[in-house]
């Protein structure tokens, strides 16, 4: 063995076996902290997890860096991954309500909903590591290369769990040094930022869940179902059911969200809702659930997975939108906003949003690749997004709030037009991403980009006003081009069909 390889092995051994013990000494320090709320030993833990956090994200590239791989080098850094979650993310959940008894104990409420969203991702994380072991145990050959998914999944994981414990297990007033003050600068980071980090962490955990679904879901259902067709579908139709919730979900969060008067997070949330409707259809082909079952000639057009597809697109891209819409300007103080019928627009959006749905779901002329008028994912993000720069807007600037309440209100009877403007057609916009991966790449970036900026309104709303007016150029591509690249708002076969 030559004294490179030798080297190789020992530096990769110590990088991966080396997270628990460091994980555990976080551990430690953590309840010392909550006995003690010593700094120096918040500053030692905080240091520990770093460290830490470090090692997992650099111990891979440097086991692919000198060839050979060591032996069992992949298992062992799955295993090990499996210690620290388990340790770190309970230890967070029960930091965070630590430090409302005891830190902050005049919490605001926007505080105690941070807590809560914390324990969700924790609970979130580990039912994500213990149901990717559970479907890797199908693999019937060499396990395929991660998806962008999991691979984004896995080099966020360690960071967000470090930020999280630097920020529950804070001791304000420690000593002056460097290490300190940079940690506090980490620990003390506006809410709005933890939640914006908090809810991308949560929906890339759902789309990494969906990824195993998509990877190795038919594999499972061979060894489950003995050849039992009727039972396979049945049982594999729970999976984009579950997504199809988790979209359902999202929607009712963002109103959560949005009576906190955080509509920036509850405009994440209902992103969050536009991928999850998008991943349903993905899984239930990929799962072959959109073919008919075997002796019938052709595929039900109402099914139970079509019926919740339509209800949970109903609570988030419909009703939700009308409901933020209503929070932000019915106790609007300008006089020129308060004379607007707020009440009546919403119910009008709200309505007109659920008919285009209904005309969707029964039309039997569909064109390939195109929406007959604005699909409702499109037309929620486009009418919250300037509900963003209202929020943002002072009260004191009365003449600016005023312009963009109006705005937002015709925004949404304009919407609610275009919604069932049938002649008008929509590209397919996700079938368009998946065929132009370019342009999927430079529309994520863009939007990282300006999330954590005053700007996130804007960009957001000006990027969906080029869609709403993309079939002035759009009109020429043929359906079936359009059409290459199956992706996004289908109805599904229900695998609960008797």
């Amino acid at each position: 063995m030559s004294k490179k390889l030798h080297l190789s092995k020992k530096v990769t051994a110590l990088l991966v076996y080396g997270r628990p013990p460091l994980v555990f000494g976080g551990m430690i320090c953590a309840v010392a902290v909550m006995w003690t709320r010593s700094p120096v030993i918040y500053t030692v833990g905080v240091t520990l997890l770093f460290i830490s956090m470090t090692f997992d994200l650099v111990d891979g590239w440097f086991a692919a860096r000198f060839e050979p791989h060591p032996t069992l080098a992949h298992l062992a850094d799955r295993l090990m991954d499996k210690i620290v979650y388990s340790i770190i993310f309970p230890l967070v959940a029960a930091g965070m309500m630590w430090r409302l008894i005891t830190v902050a104990p005049n919490f605001k409420r926007g505080e105690l909903l941070h807590a809560i969203l914390v324990l969700l991702l924790c609970v979130t994380v580990l039912i994500r590591d213990n149901f990717a072991h559970f479907m890797r145990g199908f693999a019937t050959g060499p396990e395929p290369e991660y998806t962008e998914f999991t691979r984004l999944r896995t080099i966020v994981a360690a960071p967000v769990g470090a930020l999280l414990y630097a920020h529950a297990f804070y001791i304000p007033e420690g000593p002056a040094s460097q290490i300190y003050l940079w940690i506090s600068k980490l620990a003390i980071l506006p809410l709005r930022t933890l939640f914006v980090i908090e809810i991308i962490f949560l929906t890339i955990n759902f789309g990494s869940i969906a990824v195993y679904c998509r990877k190795y879901g038919t594999a499972c259902l061979d060894e489950l179902c003995l050849g039992d067709v009727k039972l396979r579908r049945r049982i594999l139709s729970f999976f984009p059911n579950a997504l199809t919730v988790m979209n359902a979900m999202m929607g009712l969060l963002a109103v959560f969200f949005a009576h906190q008067a955080r509509i920036r997070e509850a405009y994440l949330l209902l992103l969050g809702a536009a991928l999850f409707d998008k991943l349903d259809g993905a899984v239930a082909r990929k799962l072959g659930l959109t073919e008919p079952i075997p002796g019938e000639e052709r595929a039900r057009r109402v099914t139970l997975g079509g019926v919740m597809d339509d209800i949970s697109d109903a609570v988030s891209f419909c009703i939700v939108p009308a409901w933020i819409y209503y929070l932000c300007l019915s106790d609007a103080a300008d006089p020129v906003l308060q004379r607007i019928p707020v009440s009546f627009i919403s119910l009008l959006y709200a309505l007109s949003g659920i008919c285009r749905l209904v005309y969707f779901t029964l039309d039997r002329r569909p064109i390939p690749g195109f929406f007959k008028g604005l699909p409702t994912p499109a037309a929620a993000l486009f009418v919250t997004a300037p509900l963003i720069i209202f929020s943002q807007t002072s009260e004191e600037i009365n003449g600016l709030l005023r312009y963009w309440g109006v705005v937002c209100s015709g925004l949404m009877a304009a919407t609610a037009v275009l919604m069932n403007l049938y002649p008008v057609h929509y590209l397919h916009l996700g079938r368009f991403m998946d065929g132009h991966p370019w342009f999927s790449r430079a529309s994520w970036l863009l939007l990282f980009l300006i999330m954590f900026t005053p700007y996130f309104g804007h960009g957001a709303f000006l990027y969906l006003l080029l869609y709403v007016f993309s079939p002035l150029w759009t009109w020429r591509i043929e359906p079936t081009r359009a059409a290459a690249h199956p992706a996004g708002e289908s109805r599904r076969i229900s695998g609960e069909d008797k």
